[in-house]
Parts: C-alpha cells; structure tokens; sequence
C-alpha cells in the first residue's frame, strides 16, 4: 500500500517538474517568452505612471480619488480642484 502511494506521489512530482520546465522554457529562451514578459513589464510601468501625480508625486493605489467617469486623481488635486 505504501508503495503504491509513493508511486503517486512521485508521478504528481514529475508531471510538476515537467510543467515547471516546460513554462521557464517557454518563458526565456522563445519569442513568445520575451514579448509576454515585455507586455507584463509594460503593463506594470504603466500602473506605476499613473499612480504618480505631476504636481504632488507618487501616491499609493489605496490614496487616490476615484472619479465618477472612472479616473484616478491624487487627493491634494481632487482637495484642490473641489474646495478652490
């Protein structure tokens, strides 16, 4: 019984590891690879440009005003903007 358990527990492990190799492979050494990891790249600095407000500096995700047409604004310029 244990064998048989052990066996399984070792295939689930191979069919990881075969999986884990096949998306590093993917990943790095293939085209496909490099423009999905430049597309995440972009995606995360465009996140980032658009927490930081020309005026006051960058803000963090939780600070920001969110607008009814859906826009972010930092709090310093919605406080300016509303109250003059």
């Amino acid at each position: 019984m244990t064998t048989i358990i052990l066996e399984g527990v070792l295939f689930v492990a191979l069919i990881a590891t075969v999986g884990t190799l096949f998306y590093l492979v993917v990943m790095y050494l293939t085209p496909v690879g490099e423009r999905i990891r430049q597309t995440l790249n972009r995606r995360r600095l465009d996140n980032a440009a658009a927490l930081a407000c020309p005026i006051h500096g960058p803000r963090s995700s939780k600070d920001l005003v969110r607008l009814t047409s859906g826009e972010l604004m930092c709090p310093d310029c919605y406080k300016e903007t509303v109250h003059g």
